[in-house]
Order: structure tokens, then sequence, then C-alpha cells
């Protein structure tokens, strides 16, 4: 195993700098003969991890969820990593050899639970459990041209108009930010005016259909063409076993459109739209553990928004519990916790019979594929570059890449 000690250099921009923790950084690893390193693998590279120490400076965190940005001006990509204590900024531009720039605390308690989204340039930082902590509004743009790094950030701003939240939903062509499963309205959207991101601005909020555990917002463009042009909200609302479909285009004047459960409902997760916006694939985190069977991975019909269906039901190869899970293109990236990262076809979503096949994976925690919650927490698959970023609870940041 190849190690590089990341040497650290003077800053300028912001002063409080993290002292040198000489970071360990895992570097680039070929998967060959189904292993990159300690790591089982099919079809996917390993270029560098960094480790949850190095990440968040403390032997008792974890990691949680992560994102990115891209910065095009400059074109360097960057991994933001939810942690226990802190979110992380790593820069990825050179997937072989990131640079950890430094960290934002916590604004209150320690979180097993930190989800961050990007909209123009800037990171909005949400955290369940964790007193009244807001949403931290950082601009990403102060990490250009940093010198004494590692260094603690501070955010640029604080909304707080709610307390702990679990989630954030930004859908990119309207600047509202969604905060769901927040303790001040029992976990319903609360919508965040983000067009001028260092005011956010609240805007209302809607209770009528429970506690959302994760959502999708898009502007719908799809075959049902009653909604066309309108902001579509799809909540997994896991407490309530169900999953919601609402017209938000009027904030002041939500609609249900429509709600469904499925057989064998154990925790309504997390889904996500393919692109042409036919179907929406979902995974219920509980239901490995429940049932006892593989993972799986749900299709729904979403061609009448009033009257979504069942369409077709996947089983991973492993006992593994299904986690956070996106599109891009015609492949589904799935954060599979202890069988790592999944990578599905998704070209014959059609199918009933075979919807989806796995064509590359990566196992972040090799020890075994076992429903626990350990691994993979979440995935970004959206760089141009072809990085991946995984988020990892126990090993921290993986920077992968599918092989030629």
């Amino acid at each position: 195993m190849c190690l590089i000690i990341l040497s650290c250099s003077k800053e300028e921009e912001i002063t409080n700098p993290i002292p040198n923790q000489n970071p360990v950084i895992i570097s680039s690893q070929p998967c060959t003969n189904g292993m990159a390193g300690q790591y089982p693998c099919n079809g996917i590279d390993l270029m560098s991890v960094i480790d949850i120490l190095t990440l968040s400076g403390s032997n008792a965190a974890n990691g949680s969820d992560i994102w990115g940005w891209t910065d095009h001006i400059s074109n360097k990509e960057y991994a933001i990593v939810g942690l226990t204590n802190s979110t992380a900024f790593v820069d990825i531009s050179d997937a072989n050899n990131p640079i950890f720039l430094g960290r934002l605390n916590t604004n209150t308690n320690a979180s097993n639970w930190r989800d961050i989204k990007v909209y123009n340039n800037y990171a909005f930082i949400v955290a369940d459990n964790a007193g009244p902590h807001g949403m931290q509004v950082f601009d990403l743009t102060r990490l250009r041209n940093l010198d004494n790094i590692p260094t603690t950030f501070s955010p640029d701003t604080t909304f707080n108009g709610v307390s702990s939240c679990h989630n954030i939903v930004i859908n990119q062509s309207e600047a509202i930010a969604y905060l769901v499963g927040c303790n001040d309205n029992g976990g319903g959207p609360i919508f965040v005016d983000i067009s001028d991101p260092l005011n956010p601005t609240y805007i209302n909020d809607y209770t009528s259909a429970g506690y959302s555990h994760d959502a999708q917002v898009v502007t719908y463009n799809g075959p049902d063409t009653d909604y066309t042009g309108h902001q579509i909200y799809v909540g997994s609302n896991g407490n309530s076993d169900q999953v919601v479909i609402l017209d938000v285009t009027d904030k002041n004047n939500v609609t249900q459109i429509s709600s469904f459960s499925y057989p064998q409902t154990a925790y309504a997760h997390q889904g996500w739209f393919t692109e042409n916006q036919d179907y929406f694939i979902l995974g219920d985190e509980v239901d490995e553990i429940n049932y006892g069977f593989n993972t799986k991975t749900i299709v729904f019909n979403f061609s009448d928004l009033d009257n979504p269906t069942l369409h077709a039901t996947y089983f991973g190869p492993s006992a593994a519990i299904d986690h956070n899970g996106y599109v891009k293109d015609s492949e589904y990236y799935l954060a599979n916790y202890r069988a790592g990262l999944r990578i599905l076809d998704i070209t014959n979503i059609n199918s009933t019979s075979n919807p989806l096949t796995e064509t590359a994976f990566f196992d972040t925690y090799p020890d075994n594929d076992a429903a626990n919650f350990n691994g993979a927490w979440s995935v970004y698959p959206y760089f141009e570059s072809g990085n991946i970023i995984i988020g990892d609870i126990d090993r921290g940041l993986f920077v992968v890449r599918k092989s030629n």
C-alpha cells in the first residue's frame, strides 16, 4: 500500500489554522483481480483515501453525508464531508493527492447526522439532534488560494429560523432550500429563500404530509403533462411508512398530489428520479434488517403523479443495507453501507423482471457485507472529471474512478 504524507503550508485568508496532524493519505490503487489494495472492487479504481481522524481531528468522530462543488473559475473539484463534529473541505482536483483544507465546526453539539447541499457557490449545512444548530452558510470561494492549511473556518452566516434538521434539499433551478426532518414543525418541509445566500429568508412550511426523512425536488418535465413546469417534491416519509408527492410551486399554497406505500415497508428512506422522470428509485433503510432479504431497491412508475405504481424490485448480491442513491445519466449510484458503492445500469428500467443490473462496485468496508450501519453513507457522482467521492462512516473520504 502506498502512503503519502501531506505537508502543510501557510494560509493567508483565515487566521486560526489547525495544528498539523500529519495526515496520512492512501494513494492510487487500480482494481486488479478484484482488489484495489485491501478493498474488494469491480471496475472501479481507488484514487485516494483520507481517514476520519485527519478530517475531523477526533478519534470519536464518524462520517455522515457528503456532497461536491466544482469551482467553475479554476475548474477545481472539492469534496464536502459531513462529520460528527464538523464539515471538512478537501481539494480533490488531483485525485491521487487530495488536499485537506480544513473544517467548519458544528454550531452546537456533535451530531451523527450532518447534511450538505450546494447552491451558487455556497454550501448549506444542517445537523440533526444537535440543539439550536440552524443552517450554516459557507462561501465556497473562500477555498481558493488558501495558505496555512488545514485551518478552522467559521460560517459566513447562520439561518436561525430552524433548530435541528435531518436533511436539506435544494432544487438547482430555484433558489429555495427545503429543510426537512426538523424539530420545529413535526418534520415537514420548511421553505427558505436562498437567492441572497448570506441573507436566507423563511417563506413558509408544510406540515400536513408529516415528517420527511429525505426528499427530492425537481422542476418537472416528465410524462405527466398536468404538472409540466411545476416544482414537484417527493418526500421519503419513513416515520409514516409512505412516500408523498407534493406540488410546491406556490410555497404558500402547497397541494398534495398523492401518497403511497409498498409491500414490506420498514422505513422509506431516500429516492431519486430517473433523468426522464418516468421512474423514481427508492431505498428503504430498514427492510433488510426486518425481513432478512438482500439489498432491496424499489422502482416506481411515475408516469402519472396522481397514481404512482410499483413497477419492479431489484435485489442486490449481499445482505447489506441500502442508504443514499443518486441517478446520473443511465446509472444509479448506491451507497450500500457495508457493501460500499454499487453502480447499477438502469438502461433496462422499463423491464419489470430485470430493471437494474450491477456493473461495478467498490467496497469501502472490506470486513463483511452484513446488514449493519457501517461503511458507505453516501456518494457524489456528479463531477465532470469522472471522480466519484464516497463518504464512509468509519474510514472517511474515498476518491474513486471507473476503470478505463
